[in-house]
Parts: structure tokens; C-alpha cells; sequence
């Protein structure tokens, strides 16, 4: 995994990754939102609601921790080794929003955690235990936490809606 020598390295790479997942949405119909496509194992809507779900429990875990409760990881009633769960409240949450209004909320998301990010001490940013939610076994610092739910999901569906796009225009070919 990559590492970020400050929190504008983060911060740079958070809305690279982002503006280009984001821009690979763009020749999608409304039509295309929940079209299911054999060989990719979600949805473009359920693609964008997974980043919603997981970049909202992110700014969640840190805003209870500010307002001094504890947090449930990853969320309450769900459990690490079980988040298959997760994923589908993810997406019943979204279900009544169309790709445009998923991609603004999602934009919102990204947009309050790069301003989180900026208000961040070096110790905050850098060193291990300076979160409750974020004190694992690991002892990840938040800037691995804020990477593995930004630009590695990004990374990643970037791959899966491009593959989407590619298989669904083949499938229109043939058809």
C-alpha cells in the first residue's frame, strides 16, 4: 500500500482517484443504474452506494468519536468477518436514488473528508491510537484507515465499472 509523506499528499490523491472513478459514470443512462452485467459482481448503483455507505461510516466513526461515544465497528449490528450484510444495507439505504443524486452524495462525502483531513495534526495523521474507532490490532494511523475507504475503493470499481462498461457494450453488440 502506498504511503502519503503529509495530509496533502492524501488529500491530492483522494480527489485524483475520485474524480477519475467518478468520470467513468458519466456516458451511463439512467437506465443502466441497476443493470446487473454477468461477470461484474455489482450494479453502477450499488458500486456508487458501497462508497457512499463506506465513506459515511468514516466520517461517522470520527464524528461520534468527537462527540464522545463510542463507536461500534464497523457499525452497529454488523460485525469485520460478516459484511456481506453491510454491503446490502448499503444498498437498500440508496435504492431510491438515481446515479446523478448517488454521485452528489458521494461527492459530498469525499468533499467533508478532504476537509477532515485537512484539520488533522502530523500525530493525528501519522501515528497509531489516535482514534478509539481507529485502535486495532493492526494499529493502522488514520491516514491508512481514510486511504482503505477512499483511494483503494475508488482504485478498485474504477476497474469493475470500466469492465461493466465493456461487457455491457459487448452484450448490446451482439444483441
Amino acid at each position: 500500500m502506498q504511503s502519503y509523506a503529509d495530509q496533502q499528499a492524501l488529500i491530492t490523491t483522494i480527489d485524483t482517484t475520485y474524480a477519475k472513478f467518478i468520470a467513468e459514470f458519466a456516458a451511463l443512462t439512467p437506465a443502466d443504474r441497476d443493470r446487473v452485467i454477468a461477470g461484474v459482481d455489482r450494479t453502477p448503483g450499488q458500486m456508487l452506494a458501497y462508497n457512499i455507505g463506506w465513506t459515511a461510516l468514516l466520517l461517522d466513526w470520527e464524528k461520534q468519536e468527537q462527540a464522545g461515544q463510542t463507536v461500534q465497528m464497523p457499525a452497529p449490528g454488523y460485525r469485520w468477518n460478516a459484511l456481506g450484510g453491510l454491503y446490502q444495507h448499503f444498498y437498500d439505504a440508496y435504492q431510491d436514488e438515481d446515479l446523478a443524486a448517488l454521485q452528489a452524495h458521494l461527492t459530498a462525502n469525499v468533499t467533508a473528508i478532504t476537509a477532515w483531513i485537512a484539520t488533522l495534526s502530523d500525530q493525528e495523521f501519522f501515528e497509531p491510537a489516535q482514534r478509539h474507532w481507529a485502535t486495532t490490532p493492526a494499529q493502522w494511523p488514520l491516514w491508512k484507515w481514510i486511504h482503505i475507504n477512499t483511494v483503494a475503493p475508488f482504485r478498485t470499481f474504477r476497474t469493475q465499472i470500466r469492465k461493466w462498461q465493456r461487457l455491457a457494450n459487448a452484450t448490446e453488440q451482439k444483441g
